[in-house]
């Protein structure tokens, strides 16, 4: 970022700021008695949230909006003062929320803006009138708890949006239809992917056959990529007694993540949030040495994490996931090379997702968690962060280093990305394990015949099913690779006499592994031709009198390409090529 970009964010944020104020103002001149929270600036605007005596309606945001903009018309200024704690709480006795926020402040002075008729705390800056307030749109109104806790009350957030300009605000706009349009959950809707079922439970996915294809052709892949690299695959169970995640330290570091135990003829059982300890057993289960190491262990484990009902978000947080897991037992000696292993694989997928929105990220612990948030081994902290450093400097692996992220056993290389609208998250991860080899008294004799403890590293760089497919299913608006889609052909028979033709095609190219249906409805073509572009099916083959009669196929493509007649045989071939070179369209 430039300094003059620098400038610009920074004057921006400061409007948005001023815009919380004002639109808070017009809140309260519609509901006199509004009681008021807190109100940012955010990423591309602002909120402020609100007790109110009714709930809003999207109907209120216009009038809400109309009544900003005659506030910013009108160009009052901002007006900054300091006053005792004890006049700040005689000016909001009527405020039980700003009571408690005078309360916390550690100076006898408490900074204040007003503008018009509202007065506030802020520590400031503020424009220095509301006429400085250029291009604004009220997006949304949501739910949020006073101070993000659940036992509190709950209050009404309205989100809004602020620009520099009205070209940048369409733009802006513009982006976030497309988001809707990808989201997806939207989508996963309408492709049929998944759906999610009170009965069964929040955050409890049920995958719909376009789904399971999708599934499984993601774990086919990691099949074929970790055979090639070296890992052996293993299953293991769906929960443990609660002693195993005593020892690998998931209790109490992990507890309030964990569902509650059963309790089955005494003994109490958990879900596993985790492969790692049954990983750690199979290494255990036999005497190994330095001849067998590396080791890799790799497993597609369902586990199960109970994320706070606030927190669960379509397929990007859940409480069943199908972990892309695997842990890798080296010796020191072969830490650098098996860890940017690791990394140099993560690439080699976000090629074949043509991901290009990533960054390296490498979460550290703080001295400060030691013994509650992460394992009391501060040599051991500082070690592994300074060989997962070394491992990315030689390798020439970009990064950047954040503090207080880490696992509690070790430091690890998170990567995050850029989903199609925006939202940057954790797709996959790297973690160093310094700790669970103690703890299960894991060894390995050395060449010189004594006994070592291997180093742990975790790696998923997949992340889960859920999360991946929901990126993806952004990431490519629904419309997935030939490779991955769940139809890949989907024959068009124009009328009900071409229909034995259809089947035969159908049976060919089912018979090369091609995913491949007929469209057998008595409707018009064209309607038919629209339902397979809705559904993205990569390839629509047609059929009518003259193909039938000289024996070959029309191919449209769903970006509405289409191609010239051509025999079966090379469209098998073309689409068995797409599907092996994971192309997105026959080239």
């Amino acid at each position: 970022m430039t300094v003059s970009e620098g400038k610009k964010n920074e004057k921006l944020e400061v409007m948005r700021h001023s815009a919380a104020h004002v639109m808070a103002e017009a809140v309260q001149s519609i509901f006199h008695d509004a009681r008021f929270g807190i109100g940012p600036a955010i990423e591309n605007g602002f909120y402020y949230d609100f007790d109110l005596p009714r709930s809003l309606t999207p109907d209120d945001l216009p009038l809400i909006a109309a009544r900003m903009k005659e506030i910013i018309a009108s160009d009052v200024p901002f007006i900054h003062q300091e006053v005792t704690k004890e006049e700040a709480r005689r000016l909001f006795a009527a405020q039980p929320y700003k009571l408690e926020l005078i309360d916390e402040i550690p100076d006898e002075k408490v900074s204040l803006y007003q503008q018009g008729s509202f007065l506030d705390l802020c520590r400031g800056p503020q424009v220095s009138s509301t006429g400085k307030i250029k291009a604004f749109e009220l997006l949304s109104i949501a739910g949020a708890y006073w101070r993000g806790d659940e036992h509190r009350p709950m209050l009404q957030r309205i989100y809004g949006v602020a620009f520099d300009s009205e070209k940048d605000l369409a733009e802006h706009i513009e982006h976030l239809e497309e988001a809707k349009r990808r989201d997806h959950r939207k989508l996963g809707r309408e492709l049929e992917i998944f759906i999610f079922d009170n009965e069964v439970g929040p955050g409890l996915p049920l995958w719909l056959p376009n789904g399971g294809v999708i599934i499984e052709e993601i774990e086919k892949l990691a099949k074929e990529m970790e055979l090639k690299y070296g890992y052996v695959r293993v299953k293991t169970p769906h929960l443990a007694k609660e002693e195993l995640f005593r020892r690998s330290g998931h209790l109490p570091y992990y507890a309030e993540t964990m569902y509650p135990p059963m309790e089955v003829e005494g003994v109490r059982y958990y879900l596993k949030p985790m492969n790692c300890p049954m990983h750690h057993k199979i290494f255990a289960s036999k005497l190994r040495s330095y001849r067998d190491l590396p080791l890799r262990i790799a497993e597609y484990g369902t586990c199960y994490r109970y994320e706070k009902s606030g927190e669960l978000l379509g397929l990007m947080r859940v409480r069943s996931m199908q972990m892309n897991d695997s842990h890798i037992y080296c010796s020191e000696g072969q830490f650098e090379k098996e860890f940017a292993g690791v990394v140099f694989l993560y690439l080699e997928y976000f090629k074949i997702f043509d991901i290009k929105e990533y960054y390296m990220r490498l979460s550290t612990h703080h001295p400060g968690g030691l013994g509650k948030k992460y394992v009391n081994n501060p040599a051991l902290w500082l070690k592994t962060e300074d060989m997962v450093r070394k491992a990315m400097d030689h390798n020439n692996i970009p990064y950047r280093e954040v503090a207080d992220e880490a696992a509690f056993y070790g430091p690890k290389i998170d990567v995050q990305v850029k989903s199609a609208i925006g939202q940057e998250f954790t797709l996959a991860t790297n973690q160093v394990d310094f700790a669970q080899a103690e703890s299960f008294d894991l060894k390995f004799t050395n060449e010189q015949g004594l006994e070592e403890r291997p180093l742990i590293i975790h790696r998923a760089p997949l992340g889960t099913h859920e999360r991946l497919i929901g990126f993806l299913l952004e990431h490519y608006g629904g419309a997935f690779p030939v490779w991955l889609a769940p139809v890949q052909v989907v024959i068009i028979p124009v009328a009900d006499r071409h229909l034995d033709y259809a089947y035969k095609v159908e049976a060919e190219l089912a018979g090369a592994g091609i995913r491949v249906k007929v469209d057998a409805r008595s409707e018009r073509i064209n309607l038919k031709i629209r339902q397979a572009q809705l559904d993205k099916i990569p390839y629509m083959v047609v059929l009518g009198d003259k193909e039938v009669e000289a024996g070959t196929i029309s191919v449209r493509l769903r970006s509405g390409e289409q191609r010239s007649a051509q025999s079966l045989d090379n469209f098998k071939e073309a689409t068995m090529m797409a599907i092996i070179k994971k192309l997105n369209e026959l080239e």
